[in-house]
């Protein structure tokens, strides 16, 4: 046991950030876990990332919205031990885009071909590149100013990045995802932005395919193929076998193909995992029952995963980076729901075990091996 990786567990809850340690297998009982918080008292943590350093230890990041302060990128070296918060604001738009910030849906660092590069996804929808490890952003101007944006919707949440991808092969092609104006492909680094939706639906739109518009909820890269992309829409689940350029339904075997996560197993190629919710106005998961879905055949068929999951009627929705995995082996997963519940998985999703509940409502789960 004391030669089993250690995990760290990042919980962004309405009201504030909760940090987890257990040394030993990743998810197992609430007993291993030693918990910490919460930083950043009453402000909602819509984003955490953890960015690998020289060393043993991460960088935290931790995207905080304080309803007095407004919002902000704060960057701890130490485990959440301390925290520092640039006297300049991290991410800001230029005066001359007449834009305030929201708040920031992703910290995403973009891979170990640019250690020091982090993307964060802002409300109003822009994408900000750090080259300093996440102390000071800049605007991507291209996204920005695309020439289709002024007819981009707001969805349900807002207008906002909230998804980014960086191809491991090559770290000037990046994928974002927009709500509500779907997915955008750059291929040169952020100069220039290609609308690529082809295939996904949009049953509220007019006309049977338009070019963008779609709500496209989270995307996931499969991990033994860089070109298969899992996406999950406002209505559908999707799979790109070509880098997001086409997309076909692999919703087909699962209760409800609405929902927010999907998550794509780090190691196995073809598998991944959703949360369905109901379609409906209640958002509840799918027939009300708390479980998790796993494909192993890049979507051709879909496995409930419920054991230590609540058995009665369930009330408690998985928001888009509210489920995670981290790259222990086996490998733990982790989510957490708006009742303030926060499970995890030793065995990669074949049982559940509950953490901690209670806690606020929890907007994002992030975890790694740590040391």
């Amino acid at each position: 046991m004391s030669d089993a990786p250690e995990v760290l567990l990042a919980v962004g809850t309405r009201k504030g950030l909760f940090l987890a340690r257990r040394r030993g297998p990743s998810g197992g009982s609430a007993g291993g876990w030693e918990f910490d918080g919460p930083h950043f008292t009453a402000q909602a943590v819509h984003s955490v990332g953890i960015l690998p350093r020289p060393g043993p230890v991460p960088r935290l990041l931790a995207g905080g919205d304080s309803a007095h302060w407004g919002p902000s990128v704060f960057h701890s070296d130490d485990l959440g031990a301390s925290w520092q918060e640039p006297k300049r604001p991290a991410v800001r738009f230029p005066e001359d885009t007449g834009a305030s910030l929201e708040r920031v849906w992703q910290l995403q660092p973009a891979g170990p071909a640019e250690p020091d590069v982090v993307y964060a996804g802002a409300e109003p929808a822009a994408l900000f590149r750090s080259s300093d490890a996440g102390e000071t952003f800049e605007l991507v101007r291209p996204l920005w100013e695309h020439p289709t944006r002024e007819r981009w919707m707001p969805g349900g949440g807002g207008e906002a990045v909230h998804t980014v991808l960086v191809d491991p092969r090559d770290p000037r092609a990046v994928t974002v995802a927009v709500s509500a104006a779907g997915v955008f492909r750059s291929e040169d680094g952020g100069a220039s932005w290609s609308p690529s939706n082809t295939g996904i639906s949009a049953v509220f739109l007019p006309g049977p395919a338009p070019e963008f518009g779609q709500c496209v909820h989270k995307i996931a890269r499969d991990a033994a193929d860089p070109d298969r992309l899992y996406l999950q829409n406002h209505w559908g689940v999707f799979r790109s076998e070509d880098s997001g350029k086409t997309w076909t339904s692999i919703g087909e075997g699962l209760p409800s193909d609405f929902g927010f996560p999907v998550v794509a197993h780090p190691r196995r190629g073809g598998t991944a995992y959703v949360f369905p919710l109901n379609a409906d106005a209640d958002r509840v998961p799918a027939g009300r029952r708390c479980r998790v879905f796993r494909t192993t055949d890049a979507g051709g068929s879909w496995q409930a995963l419920d054991t230590g999951l609540p058995r009665e009627e369930h009330h408690g929705p998985v928001l888009r980076d509210a489920l995670c995995a981290d790259d222990a082996d086996p490998v733990g997963l982790y989510f957490g729901n708006r009742n303030g519940e926060l499970y995890a998985s030793a065995d990669e999703g074949e049982s559940w075990h509950l953490l901690a509940s209670h806690l606020p409502d929890i907007l994002c789960v992030r975890a790694a091996v740590i040391g």
